[in-house]
């Protein structure tokens, strides 16, 4: 997987953080057994700017921790791309981008008396699920999405 990791928080993020972000998606990708020629991006950013994004593409002028935004191949475009098998094949498939406030991600560590590497995991998980089509709007989804992304978690090593 293609993984590009961008900072925009005032203070930066530390060379651990941006390690174990790399790690865990890599370790959920292959879980999951995600094409190797997937990318997707990880944004870190504060408070505000969540805030921000929460506001404008969900109408919910709060901050969040983690925002996903999946890229849908299944759209009716009126000017679709066409390519022949080998140049569709040379493309890697771009599969969105998340957005984690590293504030929240301290607030909650902290109120659900984990580690910072716990929660930062479990949201970028939680994300890069969301980017796979998993949801929790049913039981059910909620059921599978929260089973599968405690087991990549507790597999990984970032248990509670």
């Amino acid at each position: 997987m293609d993984l590009e990791i961008y900072d925009q928080t005032k203070d930066g993020i530390t060379t651990a953080q941006h390690d174990l972000v790399a790690k865990v998606l890599e370790y959920a990708g292959k879980y999951i057994k995600l094409g190797e020629d997937t990318e997707m991006s990880v944004t870190f950013v504060n408070n505000d700017r969540i805030q921000q994004l929460n506001r404008k593409y969900r109408g919910v002028d709060s901050a969040t921790d983690v925002i996903s935004f999946a890229i849908e191949d299944d759209t009716d475009d009126d000017f679709p791309v066409i390519m022949d098998d080998e140049l569709k094949a040379a493309i890697p498939e771009n599969i969105g981008d998340i957005f984690v406030s590293i504030d929240k991600v301290a607030e909650q560590a902290k109120f659900l008396g984990h580690s910072d590497e716990r929660e930062l995991g479990f949201l970028v998980v939680h994300g890069f699920l969301h980017l796979n089509g998993y949801d929790h709007q049913t039981p059910a989804d909620e059921t599978e999405m929260f089973t599968l992304q405690r087991t990549i978690l507790d597999d990984y090593g970032l248990t509670r």
